[in-house]
């Protein structure tokens, strides 16, 4: 097992090959690998934070694992609160309390388990109260809203060594993922040198919004939470805070960090010695902060690369996929996603093609996936039985800071020198002046 293999490829190669990839990935726990030990009546309980998309994954994932329990359902707007309660009727017959202001929940003490869904910048303010009150976490990416929140966020995970915090980079828990993995560190691709990450959409513009009135069902105030306070514009919630550096980090972020993700994983890498990125805002005239064309270059130690590739706004596919991993070797090169992996020798011969699940949508800004399914019980078999995590956030939080860098590099427009050993930003202080963010001083993070 090495830093970037948590969950100890061997033991997991090993389940998969007994079931085979395909059973893996239409079934709940075959095997070891996913099997619960405790009794039935040791449910977990979880609380859900943040329920307008991702969460609802969330909520569906623990309330259909036999071994836990959906308690809580927590979000600052009583519609989607509404909605939510039903939704989850069809997935457990107990119905989970709702509430508001996530902090009721922390205050239970019957409560095991905080899964974050909420928007970006409250990811760590919300996991170090939730591990300060005896919670595990699990918390979707990113790890953080900037680089510092990454430090702090493996901070305050490691201040609290007995509970689990699991990234939502589900990948990590993917049969056919780890079985690439292996194929790659095998050397059966040759020294891999490259990963190509991208990831092509269509997305539209999100126009100029107006200042107007809070709805009545949205508690704004909660909803800012760590963030410093704007008035109320009408082209934010719920979902394009995505684009705003104020909540959200950009699409490297949003999506980029899975790829990059499996990047990093497969290289076996953590931070790079450069990083240098190019791009803008080239669709639309509108309020969006972030590039929507990005290329963003990771150069490491090693002589290995990471190249991420970012289409918001135009779908054009590499390897007929809208998003995916491309890790070129000197004797073959390995093409992966989520629906399964390809292997081809120097002249594009495919060597190998493993479809580890029906072809899906990989755009779906929801991501109700078969590796959430997996990764979810990866969590809770961890909480209950000690198996290793997929992404345990002191390894994902890495993945974290790499998008950021690439954001302060396009912010700035210039390369950027990095440490290897921690990366932080080297003889660059306008570059370090946007390592952290400016916070709403009742919520500012304390570990």
């Amino acid at each position: 097992m090495t830093a970037n293999d948590p969950l100890g490829r061997r033991d997991f190669l090993k389940q998969a090959s007994m079931a085979g990839v395909g059973a893996l990935a239409v079934s709940r726990g075959i095997g070891p690998l996913f099997a619960f030990h405790g009794s039935p009546a040791e449910k977990l309980s979880v609380a859900v934070m943040g329920l307008n998309g991702r969460g609802m994954v969330h909520v569906k994932g623990f309330a259909t694992n036999p071994n836990t329990m959906v308690s809580y359902l927590c979000d600052v707007d009583s519609n989607v609160l509404a909605k939510a309660q039903s939704a989850a009727s069809q997935w457990q017959k107990t119905p989970p309390k709702a509430v508001t202001d996530f902090r009721r929940v922390l205050e239970d003490k019957s409560v095991d388990v905080l899964a974050i869904a909420a928007p970006d910048h409250w990811h760590v303010v919300a996991t170090t109260l939730a591990l300060d009150a005896g919670k595990h976490v699990y918390v979707e990416k990113p790890s953080g809203h900037d680089a510092r929140e990454d430090e702090l966020i493996v901070d305050a995970a490691r201040k609290h060594s007995k509970l689990k915090v699991q990234l939502g980079t589900q990948a990590r828990s993917g049969p056919h993922f780890v079985e690439a993995l292996q194929i790659v560190r095998a050397g059966q691709i040759g020294n891999p040198y490259l990963a190509r990450a991208w990831y092509a959409n269509t997305r539209t513009g999100i126009g100029k919004g107006k200042v107007v009135p809070v709805p009545a069902n949205l508690d704004y105030e909660l909803w800012q939470g760590p963030a410093p306070r704007t008035p109320y514009r009408d082209n934010v919630i719920h979902y394009n805070w995505h684009w705003f550096t104020n909540w959200g980090t950009g699409e490297i972020c949003n999506n980029g960090t899975h790829e990059i993700d499996v990047g990093r994983w497969f290289l076996g890498v953590d931070y790079p010695t450069s990083v240098i990125s190019t791009g803008g805002r080239f669709h639309y005239a509108d309020d969006w902060q972030f590039p929507d064309t990005q290329e963003a270059t990771f150069v490491f130690d090693g002589a290995k690369s990471i190249i991420w590739q970012g289409q918001s706004c135009n779908g054009l596919e590499l390897y007929e996929r809208s998003r995916g991993t491309a890790v070129l070797g000197t004797n073959g090169s390995v093409v992966v996603d989520r629906d399964g992996y390809v292997v081809y020798d120097l002249k594009n011969k495919v060597l190998k093609k493993v479809d580890a699940a029906p072809k899906g949508d990989s755009l779906n800004t929801v991501g109700d996936d078969w590796l959430s399914q997996l990764h979810i019980d990866n969590f809770v078999n961890a909480v209950r039985t000690g198996t290793r995590l997929s992404a345990p956030i002191e390894d994902g939080a890495k993945t974290g800071t790499l998008c950021h860098l690439g954001t302060i590099s396009q912010q700035l427009g210039r390369k950027l020198s990095i440490d290897p050993k921690t990366g932080h930003i080297l003889q660059d202080a306008d570059a370090n002046r946007l390592w952290s963010r400016e916070y709403d001083s009742r919520w500012k993070p304390v570990v």
